[in-house]
């Protein structure tokens, strides 16, 4: 904390929440020359930012949808898989944000859903790069994509089409390799595999909170102000703002809520009403002692293996509970046993699974831009599955807006005005 700060108690901006795209944010901001005082109840990159798979996801220009099918729902109604799981007693509070996802989900809306992920998608990569190389992060960087893994015939033949489909569209890089192939380039596998697809664009982290930790500890190099608070007494003082934090009150002209899963209950407080639910997720590491060489997606089963610098993260699909609610490990102990399928997997390095929550939108696409009835409050949340990835992009988006640039991709899917006032 500096001695201006700490004695004036006033910044321009004050960023709630130090994840990934809070930190952007507050990078993107201080770039255009704004004063910036980045807030968190925890140190930059220990919440969400740190549980993800940890794969900047170039390829991901169709955000995840809601199954359409009747056996698809039947089967997640039933639980029969692994990919998903739900606590009976959270869906009451659910159905609204989740009607408004399957409705969202519709083929025509979905279209023009991926149509705009896809402008955004498309920048990840170019805007991750320059703070990579800024954050001296480099070294937990690999650029040799992933394996979208299957484990039938008849699963990976479908999969392959709509990949090399995907990719024409939309000019990815993929290789298509067979049973044979896959087990060439993953000689940890002990189990023979039908095929798998390798989506060769993207670059993966071996360590997603040491990279948010990185990107934080470079906007304080360049004089950002990084103190622990309490967003949840963030309140309007006149025309600006302030919250409560260790060093006293931090008073700030504009506001921006970066807060992910926990900007539901703020933006509640503000009195907003919007479709923000939570997809909760587990990890756990392994010790093994065959790496695979890249991250390995079982598609039928939702479990992804990812090589880190802590052992073999085994991640969980998705389970629909309340944020708050105890961990019910089913999924990873599920998740455990189908992994030892694949790999010999050694002792897990935590007592217990990571649980964390992905900050999920019914239309699939995150809230960037002014809030609708408070002129200097910002809105930048709700990316789901993608924070890792689309974090920079649209920091950068909302760095825009806030200067009244003209923002380098179209903004009104994104706009916070799209769900009233």
């Amino acid at each position: 904390m500096t001695d201006a700060v700490r004695n004036s108690r006033r910044t321009e901006v004050v960023v709630l929440g130090a994840g990934i795209v809070g930190v952007c944010t507050a990078l993107a901001l201080q770039q255009r020359g704004h004063a910036v005082c980045l807030i968190d109840r925890n140190a930059p990159g220990r919440e969400t930012s740190y549980g993800n798979a940890g794969i900047i996801q170039r390829e991901a220009v169709q955000p995840y949808a809601f199954p359409r099918a009747w056996q698809a729902i039947l089967r997640v109604a039933a639980r029969r898989g692994n990919d998903v799981h739900y606590h009976l007693r959270a869906l009451p509070s659910l159905v609204p944000s989740l009607a408004r996802y399957w409705h969202a989900s519709a083929p025509r809306r979905y279209a023009g859903t991926v149509t705009a992920y896809a402008a955004l998608i498309e920048h990840c990569i170019d805007e991750h790069a320059p703070l990579i190389e800024r954050a001296g992060a480099q070294d937990l960087i690999r650029k040799s994509g992933w394996l979208e893994a299957y484990r039938t015939p008849a699963a990976f033949e479908a999969a392959a089409r709509e990949a090399q489909a995907v990719s024409a569209q939309h000019a990815l890089h993929t290789a298509i390799l067979d049973g044979d192939a896959l087990a060439a380039a993953e000689p940890a596998l002990q189990r023979r595999l039908a095929g798998a697809v390798h989506w060769q664009d993207p670059w993966t982290v071996s360590d997603p909170g040491e990279l948010v930790a990185r990107y934080a500890a470079l906007f304080e190099r360049e004089g950002g102000v990084f103190v622990r608070g309490d967003a949840d007494t963030l309140r309007a003082v006149g025309s600006g703002w302030t919250v409560q934090t260790s060093a006293g009150a931090i008073d700030a002209e504009h506001a921006v809520i970066a807060l992910g899963p926990w900007a539901a209950g703020l933006t509640q407080k503000l009195a907003y009403r919007l479709p923000l639910f939570v997809k909760r997720g587990y990890h756990r590491h392994y010790h093994v002692q065959d790496m695979p060489q890249k991250p390995l997606l079982d598609a039928e089963n939702g479990i992804l293996l990812a090589p880190m610098r802590q052992g073999l993260r085994l991640t969980t699909g998705a389970e629909f509970a309340h944020h708050e609610a105890p961990p019910t490990p089913v999924q990873s102990v599920r998740a455990q046993q189908l992994a030892a399928e694949l790999v010999r997997l050694g002792d897990p390095v935590e007592a217990q699974p990571w649980m964390g929550a992905r900050p999920c939108i019914a239309d699939m696409r995150p809230v960037v831009g002014r809030a609708p009835r408070h002129a200097n409050l910002w809105f930048h949340f709700g990316h789901g599955h993608q924070g890792l990835t689309l974090g920079p992009a649209t920091a950068r988006l909302l760095a825009e807006l806030f200067d009244h640039d003209r923002p380098y991709v179209d903004p009104v899917p994104y706009d916070p005005r799209r769900f009233g006032g």
